[in-house]
């Protein structure tokens, strides 16, 4: 399957949740850490040595995603229960006590199945925009509206959708981790299914702008996502927050502030993202080994562009320790283009990297092409070097 794990290690949402992981300390006790964490060491302060440590180190760096930026995914709820038909899929999850369900819409491409699966998250106006040339590759679309699963229209102390529903109106939890939750359950049914319409591994996930935040999360947090498309993220998503200040992209205080994307525990950061212990190139290296694309845009300065370039340079640092360089792409280099449309220079590496990691029928190596005016140096932004893994 495409889990990411060890070879034989199944096809699991996390598979490190039996790596010992010590207590995290408090926002307050933190250090101040100018440039971007080192992803080979260890929270104990030793340094990876082998490629298999990997798996622990991201378990570790998934922890420190919850408690300090996303607010916890919970685990797979008691019961996941749901319908699969040609157009739709319906969820039913229930856990202690308290139940929920939402719907997905399905588009299926021409031909006989199984097909591979693009989780497309959209919902109002910010669905990815490059639907028909997947379709076209023979692979069909969920349709996920994040919304249904946690909604906007709540405030931080009064969360709404179907995962507020669950696990409390008042959990600390962020939308783009609940959003990620959702994806996780449509995963749980399609597993449950006998695999003839659509096939479980095999998917992946795209979103722009606030869903390409989500997208990214989801990526992240489930490793049956064979590939992962954040598009036009901005803060919050691909962007370093060490970068994002000196870029004058959206700052941490907006991006916490503009609705409750991010965990309640990010609030203690909004004015001092040096003194968070992970970022975003590490939520990033959490998708390693697996496929990544992140397609951006260098023509708005509020996205965070060199940023998130800076980002791409160092997640590929992991990637190549990992033996996985060809692993991940980046694309910023399009001509100019409203927010979430549709660029044509997109479309190829799009193209090959379905073919890659869901189709099974092409190889090409992902490339990092940043657009000249949103270039970062990622020498500038570390003092860690990139180790040879066994």
């Amino acid at each position: 399957g495409a889990s990411g794990g060890a070879p034989g290690g199944g096809f699991v949402e996390d598979d490190g949740l039996d790596c010992a992981v010590g207590t995290l300390p408090e926002s307050a006790a933190l250090p101040t850490v100018a440039l971007l964490p080192d992803p080979f060491t260890r929270l104990d302060g030793s340094m990876l040595s082998k490629k298999s440590d990997w798996r622990c180190r991201r378990q570790e760096l998934r922890r420190q995603a919850e408690k300090y930026v996303f607010g916890t995914k919970p685990a797979k709820p008691a019961q996941v229960s749901g319908e699969i038909a040609s157009n739709r899929i319906d969820i039913d999850v229930s856990n202690q006590g308290k139940s929920a369900s939402f719907s997905v819409s399905v588009e299926l491409p021409s031909g006989a199945g199984p097909f591979p699966v693009l989780i497309s998250l959209g919902g109002g106006g910010f669905g990815f925009s490059h639907n028909g040339l997947v379709k076209a590759e023979g692979v069909a679309i969920i349709h996920y509206d994040p919304y249904a699963v946690g909604s906007e229209a709540g405030t931080r102390q009064n969360k709404q959708g179907a995962f507020y529903t669950l696990y409390g109106a008042r959990s600390s939890t962020g939308l783009l981790a609940a959003w990620a939750w959702g994806v996780s359950r449509i995963l749980d049914v399609l597993e449950q299914s006998d695999g003839s319409l659509l096939t479980t591994e095999s998917v992946a996930v795209a979103g722009c702008s606030r869903f390409g935040k989500g997208a990214l999360a989801v990526g992240a947090f489930d490793q049956r996502i064979a590939l992962t498309i954040p598009f036009e993220s901005g803060s919050g998503g691909v962007p370093s927050w060490r970068g994002i200040p000196g870029e004058g992209a959206q700052s941490p205080g907006s991006a916490y502030g503009e609705t409750y994307w991010l965990g309640d525990a990010f609030g203690s950061f909004t004015s001092g993202v040096t003194k968070l212990p992970i970022d975003t190139h590490e939520v990033l290296g959490m998708i390693a080994p697996r496929g990544l694309l992140v397609l951006d845009n260098p023509h708005i300065a509020n996205l965070g562009p060199r940023s998130a370039h800076v980002a791409a340079l160092a997640a590929a640092e992991i990637y190549g320790a990992l033996g996985a360089r060809e692993n991940i792409g980046y694309h910023s280099a399009v001509a100019d283009g409203g927010h979430c449309s549709a660029r044509p220079e997109h479309q190829e590496p799009l193209r090959q990297a379905l073919r890659k990691f869901l189709l099974g029928t092409g190889s090409q190596a992902g490339t990092i092409t940043a657009a000249a005016k949103a270039t970062g140096n990622l020498a500038t932004w570390r003092s860690w070097t990139t180790p040879t893994l066994l």
